[in-house]
């Protein structure tokens, strides 16, 4: 049986089914993840698109990176509950905010990136390899 995770926003008018594990837990804190997010960080699980099921509509606002390339935030347009990113330079990946995860049990960030742009109170995530900027 492959294993499901369930997520939702606040509202609870977009929800989400993703299956099997992600391919990877990242800790983000450049500033735009920051704003995004109202927090000082922001957690995305790696998913393929293709194991990635919605309900209910998002809005999308096409945010530029370091990179110059579009990322793609989704969220909803009743309660504003960042839901997901789509990043231009990986095609065929999702970034699920763990945040609308209605469990977040057994998943561990691998990696921090940005963490010149972290706060110095935060302390590292044990474990996680960690990146000035994105790799």
């Amino acid at each position: 049986m492959t294993h499901e995770r369930k997520g939702r926003c606040l509202c609870g008018a977009v929800s989400y089914v993703v299956k099997g594990e992600p391919q990877a837990v990242a800790v983000c804190h450049c500033t735009h993840c920051q704003k995004q997010s109202g927090s000082t960080f922001s957690v995305n699980l790696f998913f393929r698109e293709q194991d990635y099921e919605q309900h209910g509509e998002t809005m999308a606002y096409p945010d530029t990176g370091d990179s110059g390339q579009l990322s793609y935030r989704h969220f909803c347009g009743n309660c504003g509950s960042p839901i997901i990113t789509k990043v231009s330079m990986m095609p065929g990946v999702v970034l699920v905010k763990a945040g609308t995860l209605e469990n977040m049990e057994g998943l561990h960030p691998i990696i921090e990136i940005y963490t010149d742009r972290a706060v110095t109170w935060l302390p590292p995530v044990a474990g996680a390899e960690r990146f000035a900027r994105s790799p």
